[in-house]
């Protein structure tokens, strides 16, 4: 079995660009290291992944190879070139990965991570590929803490239409996986029919594959705003 890690770094994140003087969120730095080289360490750190297959714009690529060139990540760390959404960067380091060989037995893993969790902790990641070794698919996710209401979109606002028990929801992080086999399914129906997921789960619950929830953890969570990073500060620093 191999368990092959897919990061899409090839967004731009306008909220974040538009407080960073357009840097893209997965280049800016906690405690003198880019966000995307904080990502790449973690699942580095864990001995069942057998590579990493990094998704980035085209005019990227010669800076993000430097980059993991410099904190020499080279041996396991692949670069593929992005889509225009997460979807197309995905499927396309999908497509860059090796197919199943018979030694393994249709048993090889996928990961995809978002490069700005930079938090994600050994543990989480071992348990993912535990939970997919034994069902096949899952996602982290914590369990929803604050009331959640379900509305409809009016010109006037938001209107409540109903209360929903938060023991039916968890809100949804990365990694998220699958076998390899039953998530290029996943993709390539999704391909097939024009569909585009918001992420790997959707596609996976749309193409009738189970998707199991391994715990996660608050401080795992997406660098998406300035303030974000002073928090993901914090958590390093402690």
């Amino acid at each position: 079995m191999s368990v092959f890690v897919i990061i899409p770094a090839a967004g731009i994140g306008t909220r974040m660009a538009h407080a960073t003087s357009g840097v893209s969120k997965q280049f800016l730095e906690l405690r003198g290291l880019p966000i995307l080289v904080h990502s790449l360490r973690a699942f580095l750190a864990v001995p069942r992944v057998s590579a990493i297959y990094v998704s980035v714009r085209e005019p990227e690529r010669d800076r993000v190879r430097a980059m993991i060139a410099e904190h020499r990540l080279l041996e396991k760390v692949h670069l593929v070139t992005g889509g225009d959404s997460r979807q197309e960067s995905v499927a396309n380091a999908l497509a860059a990965i090796p197919g199943t060989g018979a030694s393994s037995a249709g048993a090889d893993i996928v990961l995809v991570h978002d490069a700005v969790r930079p938090l994600i902790d050994r543990a989480t990641i071992d348990h993912v590929i535990d939970a997919i070794e034994k069902h096949g698919a899952a996602i982290v996710g914590t369990p929803a803490i604050d009331t959640i209401k379900q509305v409809e979109r009016t010109a006037d606002g938001a209107l409540v239409t109903a209360t929903i028990p938060r023991e039916l929801i968890v809100l949804a992080q990365t990694p998220q996986g699958a076998l390899l086999s039953l998530l290029r399914r996943a993709f390539h129906e999704a391909d097939a029919d024009g569909f585009t997921g918001t992420d790997e789960a959707s596609l996976l619950e749309r193409a009738n594959i189970p998707v199991f929830v391994v715990p996660g953890h608050p401080r795992n969570f997406k660098v998406t705003q300035p303030g974000d990073l002073e928090i993901a500060e914090f958590y390093l620093a402690g």
